[in-house]
């Protein structure tokens, strides 16, 4: 699944699902009982494409930490929330030179 994201500089390897990989090698698995008549398998090539095929949708940012509501309590577990959802910026700035 790394292999295949990083064909494409433009994907995030989170959006690779594992469920469509173990799948695919299922099926492979499945429909190639006593086929091989050469050496060289291209499972890989196959599980890749369709990972690629079929890519998650991009991660969201999470601006507020997870609360958990106490399951005993009646009452909320930090008083009234703001669940308002904020838009949230990430820059990542990289060094090509050395600092000491």
């Amino acid at each position: 699944m790394a292999d295949a994201t990083a064909t494409r500089p433009a994907i995030d390897p989170d959006r690779a699902s594992f469920a469509i990989a173990l799948n695919t090698a299922r099926d492979l698995l499945i429909q190639a009982a006593g086929i091989f008549t050469d050496t060289v398998v291209d499972l890989v090539g196959t599980i890749g494409r369709r990972v690629l095929a079929d890519l998650m949708p991009a991660r969201r940012i999470r601006t507020r930490p997870r609360v958990v509501k106490r399951a005993i309590s009646k009452y909320n577990a930090r008083g009234t929330v703001d669940r308002t959802s904020y838009k949230a910026t990430i820059s990542i700035d990289i060094l090509t030179t050395r600092t000491t």
